[in-house]
């Protein structure tokens, strides 16, 4: 029986009584390891089996309470269940208004297009007066608000869909030069799922022809495949590099002057800051090695092949997911247009290969089937990685995207198929906010670290337990998933939970329809043929594609008057009067170099630079008591990546416990030792399952990277997440060893 995740198609076999998944593989040859962890997380011991009820909740009644995270469970009946959240919400509702529900319930639970948990859970929401939200991803938060204001609002979305291919790259493109690389098991990943994995076969097949050049503090941030050239470059250092690029470029004669003076505004700018003269600070190959550790030569080198070939500058998400972590994608975009190669077939600027599975796969699909949210009437939104200062300041207001944004007082949230102790940073201060609230009810299908700070858990399905659609962007099938086993325990689909709930609160969230209904009706509101019937028999229906050759730049370059930018001057923006007028003393209107605060450079204690990377093994945190997961354990812990002469230095070798500071927490980590990360700089993955269960020792006992990540916003401009990279010290730990409880149920109680 087939099935889908984000990170592809995959098949279940099951057992014969029907109950329980026993098996699961794929075929696509290039699948995700991530299916290993489909076994063992659907039936493990970790699943939430009946609503339950936090006892402190129960017995005292909503309001702030510091104990979020400990303590015990109450298990309830549906009916019970259902009617306190009613009640709640109602409360909350009447006496402080819509905007008290925080709603914005970041994830990745769920790659269906009905069973999509944030459209479900922001439907029932507006069916009931709406709520506070949250804008942009953590994915790329500082690129979604930059990018309008160089290339319009339409160019970012053309930039993100339609970029130069990879099939372009393999017949055009003689030179890729990547600044973080080109991770293959980030290509397994697409918002929905795909079919087939076809994102690293193309990289493949453009590797064969292109030379890649991975610019990067890890050597295996480009994928073996690809036989990248590796040039290091510290973290947070790119920016630097890519100036002194410009600058070689502006001094030895080989900036495309013509392209400046026809298709951007700005160049003059640029060129005084590149060669010092409006800040004394001449950005020379010599000048950026000093910050990068990159030799000068290697940089003056390499702006010189740039400028002799077809060049193709790939900036991946990750660089500006950092302290002002729009300067790389503003100075990345900068550097192709010296090149003068934008809009040319295979040359320009790309942001993004390497960074998911659909980017740059050369094609564009019809309309998806897609769950109506219907209207928020609530105004009030935030930048969604400022959800702790939501949280503990209220009335407050931040600078956001030359505005301001005011954060109302939030009283309860609701959060479905996400895990805010994964992808946000500095979870004390996240559990701090958590306190501030009077409810936190939470979906969820198994006792994750978010499960376990709520008020109300409400067990939902899995995907394997219910019938949906699935497909991706550009994806070659929509595909029929129906349920494989019945749901665990006490478990409901969350149209079922959110149907009741509405019922209760005089709503109408189902239209009178139930799940099976929707699902033929979005199907059928999406395609014509095959009926719905034949499409759930036959298991989906094959998708035209059609490759598009125009990508975001072609009509621009061959025509700029008729084809303008949606930027105030209709052309690239490299220096940016808009963003200048908004005065603001981290964002100038071009690019720019400030030393960061978390950078190798800044000297101390905390004296090597932690990259906090994606996982290949899970997606997130999802499923990380599942067997592939657990198999990148080291010591039972996730790992930390330290290069050899770090580790020497320090005492520790392969398998040992180190003990990882920052001045946010703590945690214990596996040792492994690798010669593919620069000296001085370490890597942990993120995702992990946040365990506080022995505070004595550390702040997280399995290796949860956001207790040591700064809480802190990308710029004013655009308050992304900045959790990509932190000053960590790493010691020794020989103290006793905790055991990891991360995966085991709270204390539960029956009602």
């Amino acid at each position: 029986m087939e099935t889908s995740a984000h990170w592809g198609t995959y098949l279940v076999e099951v057992s014969a009584d029907g109950r329980d998944i026993v098996a699961a593989r794929s075929p696509d040859p290039d699948a995700a390891p991530a299916i290993g962890n489909v076994v063992a997380g659907n039936r493990h011991r970790s699943r939430v089996a009946r609503p339950s009820i936090r006892r402190g909740w129960l017995e005292r009644g909503p309001g702030p309470d510091s104990s979020r995270g400990t303590g015990e469970y109450v298990e309830v009946p549906w009916d019970t269940a259902l009617d306190l959240v009613a009640r709640e919400l109602q409360r909350v509702r009447s006496g402080f208004g819509n905007q008290a529900i925080f709603g914005g319930s970041y994830g990745w639970g769920s790659a269906g297009r009905l069973h999509h948990a944030q459209s479900q859970l922001h439907r029932f929401l507006n069916s009931i007066g709406g709520y506070t939200r949250s804008v942009n991803d953590y994915s790329r938060g500082a690129s979604m608000v930059l990018l309008p204001h160089l290339i319009g609002a339409q160019g970012a979305l053309d930039l993100r869909y339609k970029p130069v291919s990879w099939a372009d790259a393999a017949e055009h493109t003689d030179l890729l030069v990547s600044f973080g690389g080109v991770r293959r098991s980030n290509m397994w990943v697409v918002p929905g799922g795909h079919a087939r994995h076809v994102g690293s076969g193309l990289a493949r097949a453009a590797g064969r022809t292109t030379r890649v050049v991975n610019l990067s503090a890890q050597r295996d941030d480009a994928f073996a495949d690809l036989d990248a050239e590796w040039i290091g470059v510290m973290p947070a250092t790119d920016t630097a590099v890519m100036l002194a690029l410009i600058h070689v470029l502006v001094v030895d004669g080989l900036a495309d002057d013509e392209f400046l003076a026809r298709y951007t505004v700005g160049a003059d700018e640029v060129r005084r800051y590149v060669l010092g003269s409006s800040d004394g600070i001449p950005k020379t190959p010599e000048w950026a090695s000093a910050i990068s550790r990159t030799p000068a030569e290697v940089i003056r080198e390499l702006a010189h092949r740039m400028a002799a070939r077809r060049t193709l500058v790939n900036v991946v998400y990750s660089l500006q997911r950092g302290e002002r972590g729009e300067q790389p994608v503003f100075a990345g975009l900068t550097l192709a247009a010296f090149l003068g190669q934008i809009g040319l077939p295979g040359g320009g600027f790309v942001h993004g290969f390497g960074s998911m599975g659909d980017y740059g796969v050369g094609v564009t699909g019809p309309r998806l089937p897609t769950f109506p949210q219907g209207h928020n009437p609530v105004p009030d939104f935030i930048p969604c990685a400022r959800i702790s200062d939501l949280l503990l300041n209220p009335g407050a207001e931040i600078p956001y995207n030359g505005g301001t944004v005011r954060f109302p007082e939030i009283k309860l949230a609701y959060w479905a198929g996400g895990n805010p102790f994964h992808h946000h940073q500095d979870l004390r201060r996240l559990r701090d906010g958590l306190s501030t609230l009077d409810t936190f009810i939470v979906n969820e299908t198994h006792w994750t670290p978010t499960a376990r700070h709520a008020d109300v858990v409400l067990p939902a399905a899995t995907t394997v337990e219910r019938d949906d659609i699935a497909a991706g962007a550009g994806d070659s099938r929509l595909r029929a998933v129906p349920r494989a086993v019945p749901p665990r325990g006490e478990a409901r689909e969350e149209f079922w939970i959110y149907s009741r709930l509405a019922e209760r609160m005089g709503a109408d969230f189902a239209e009178g329809l139930d799940s099976w209904q929707w699902l033929r009706r979005i199907y059928e509101e999406a395609r014509s043929e095959p009926s719905f019937e034949d499409f759930w028999r036959d298991g989906g229906v094959d998708l035209p594609q059609e490759p598009y050759r125009d990508t975001v730049f072609t009509d621009f370059r061959a025509d700029p008057v008729a084809f303008p930018l949606r930027t105030p001057s209709g052309r690239i923006e490299l220096f940016s009067a808009t963003l200048a007028s908004f005065g603001l003393a981290d964002v100038a209107g071009h690019a720019q170099w400030r030393e960061p605060t978390q950078w190798w450079g800044a000297g101390g204690e905390f004296d090597l630079h932690l990259l906090c990377t994606q996982p290949s093994h899970r997606l997130h945190s999802q499923l990380d008591m599942g067997t592939a997961s657990q198999s990148t354990k080291i010591a039972g812990r996730e790992p930390l990546r330290l290069h050899p002469v770090d580790a020497a230095a320090r005492g520790l070798a392969d398998g040992d416990l180190a003990l990882v500071r920052s001045p946010q927490g703590t945690l214990l980590a596996g040792v492994l030792t690798s010669t593919d990360v620069l000296p001085g700089v370490a890597r942990m993955h993120t995702g992990a399952w946040y365990d506080p269960s022995a505070p004595h020792i550390a702040d997280c006992v399995n290796g949860n990277v956001n207790v040591l990540t700064r809480d802190a916003p990308t710029s004013t401009l655009t308050q992304a997440t900045s959790g990509a990279h932190v000053l960590v010290s790493v010691t020794h730990y020989d103290g006793p060893v905790p055991p990891v409880r991360a995966y085991d149920p709270p204390p539960l109680s029956e009602s």
